[in-house]
């Protein structure tokens, strides 16, 4: 079944990536990804990441987008087609509700990289400014209500923008704009950062593996960090899966999408970590490393200012294609369930989400709780459950029979199999366990 002209369709491969992709690298990518390596040790921490996307998340990539091709519906709607008269559409229902509260307090911090953009562009960052003139300046950001609500505000009003113009209109040419600027962004910075004096003992770091340095603790969080970067778990890839014709060959796609989101990872531990012992910083930094520790740090750099502004708008970009993804979960599944028209679905939810943003954009323990309910359990829990679908209820051989579509099986189908019905959620109960503390010394 072709998707109807209601629900909107990519236009192209590349239109696919580029969006996938887009959902996939945000702040996961850029924010997320490199103060988790340096908490966990750096090059340890990254190949066991490399390991974890390759082996675990690929194959949950391909069931999900799986789902999504087979069904042409929103997660609701793609495992009532799949598996009818059941409560599977309750796992697709949980993806939504999990699509739109990571949306709520992302949106936050997403607003802050608008703040810092404007800080850069204006100057901000080019004198020197001490570790406590960097923590005043975040808490002049993100501890200020008005600016905070406003920022939020803000960046959920451009993400609606793009999202009611629909699929090919909206979430495809923004994509085929956003994503080669931020491409070009990316490899300018890492290449400026690596060139930096003192900037080989970064590279050392991410990429001088020490095997002593693999622990339990480093693999949950590698694996974790994983899922959160690739969107899995959340009904994104299901909903991008399913604007998805099935001429298109899925695997190549798929594949695309991992190394994509994959490369940007590492680019952006290339940006920050060279330039981070450049000046002397602390790779342990934590989730101030991009939003504090930097700051401080930019006016050691040649033409710091100019490197503080391409960098945070590096950063909104990215976390505008993910904020993209988030709102087309929830907006797709009232187009398609409830007969709504994208222009007003898209206003609507737009505005619910503002009003769940506001508690976390005033309080950062309501954001905390909210990213750890929605952005670690929920999430898992909604891959875990994706992985029993396809592996135990719709079958095995029905989704390899999806993903062959288009002439090209993919390879190694057998295997692909064994890990979705039974590694993969082994490995997501072993995150779940991580979680809530069952597992001593793992932090997560």
């Amino acid at each position: 079944m072709a998707a109807t002209s209601k629900r909107g369709a990519f236009g192209s491969r590349l239109g696919f990536i580029l969006a996938a992709a887009g959902s996939a690298i945000g702040l996961g990518n850029i924010w997320r990804f490199p103060y988790t390596a340096g908490q966990h040790g750096g090059a340890a921490f990254i190949l066991v990441y490399l390991i974890c996307v390759v082996v675990i998340c690929l194959p949950v990539l391909f069931a999900e987008l799986a789902i999504g091709r087979a069904s042409q519906m929103s997660p609701v709607g793609a495992f009532a087609r799949l598996a009818p008269r059941s409560p599977w559409p309750l796992v697709g229902a949980l993806g939504v509700i999990t699509g739109f509260a990571i949306l709520a307090f992302y949106a936050v911090v997403a607003g802050w990289t608008l703040g810092y953009l404007g800080r850069a562009l204006v100057g901000r960052f080019a004198g020197a400014m001490t570790h406590d003139q960097s923590v005043a300046a975040f808490d002049a950001i993100s501890g200020a209500p008005v600016v905070s609500i406003a920022l939020t505000a803000l960046f959920l009003t451009l993400t609606a923008l793009v999202v009611r113009s629909g699929v090919q209109g909206g979430i495809e040419m923004a994509s085929k704009i956003l994503m080669p600027v931020f491409f070009v962004l990316l490899v300018g910075l890492a290449v400026r950062s690596m060139t930096l004096p003192g900037a080989s003992e970064g590279l050392r770091f991410l990429f001088h593996v020490d095997l002593s340095k693999i622990t339990l603790s480093v693999v949950v969080g590698a694996l974790g960090q994983a899922f959160f970067s690739l969107s899995l778990g959340m009904g994104a890839m299901i909903t991008y899966g399913s604007y998805l014709s099935h001429d298109e060959r899925l695997p190549g796609a798929a594949f695309s999408v991992a190394a994509a989101d994959t490369a940007i990872a590492l680019l952006a531990g290339l940006i920050i970590f060279p330039a981070l012992f450049a000046a002397g910083g602390d790779p342990s930094g934590g989730p101030g490393l991009v939003f504090v520790v930097l700051p401080s740090i930019f006016h050691q750099l040649p033409l710091g200012g100019v490197f503080a502004a391409a960098f945070y708008a590096l950063l909104a970009i990215a976390a505008l294609t993910s904020t993209i993804s988030l709102l087309e979960v929830v907006v797709s599944y009232f187009v398609d369930e409830k007969g709504w028209s994208r222009e007003r679905t898209t206003w609507l939810v737009t505005f619910a989400c503002f009003l769940l943003a506001v508690p976390s954009a005033l309080w950062g323990s309501f954001l905390d709780w909210q990213s750890v309910i929605f952005g670690n359990y929920a999430l898992t829990i909604g891959a875990l459950l994706i992985c029993l679908f396809v592996g135990w209820k719709w079958g095995v051989g029905s989704a390899l029979a999806e993903i062959a579509r288009g002439g090209a099986p993919l390879p190694l189908g057998r295997v692909w199999g064994l890990i979705v019905r039974f590694l993969a959620p082994l490995a997501i109960i072993v995150i779940l366990a991580g979680v809530v503390g069952l597992i001593p010394g793992v932090e997560f």
